[in-house]
């Protein structure tokens, strides 16, 4: 059974009701662009805030795969940005290629599962494995 989630794009992202505003918007698809691998999180790889951001840090650095840690804790807008442009209400999001895979349990639930492997591989993500 697969735990891939993919969720259909949003056109007018929303903070607590309020439209997000476009540099916000534009500043988050930058983000996502500018790297194969993008994990919002809270702290940073060297230095995780929570244990869901570090369980999936502990499986991307276990399968070696390089990736951009954003602190969404750093900026307020961004924490809350990142929920309304993926619409998950959690932190961790990890995006793979510029596609929203899922939250800490969708990635530890594909990696079990051997997915997420499959799927860095398909995407052209060199890892331990590969």
């Amino acid at each position: 059974m697969s735990c891939h989630l993919r969720l259909a794009p949003h056109t007018q992202p929303t903070i607590k009701g309020k439209q997000m505003t476009n540099p916000t918007t534009e500043r988050i698809k930058g983000i996502v662009a500018s790297s194969d691998v993008v994990l919002f999180m809270k702290g940073v790889p060297d230095a995780p805030e929570c244990g869901f951001s570090a369980g999936v840090v502990q499986i991307l650095n276990g399968l070696k795969v390089p990736f951009k840690g954003v602190n969404v804790l750093s900026d307020p807008q961004l924490r809350e940005g990142i929920k309304s442009f993926s619409d998950w209400p959690t932190i961790p999001q990890l995006y793979v290629k510029g596609e929203f895979l899922g939250g800490a349990d969708i990635v530890r639930a594909m990696f079990q599962e051997g997915e997420l492997m499959v799927l860095l591989t398909d995407k052209g993500i060199v890892t331990a494995a590969t």
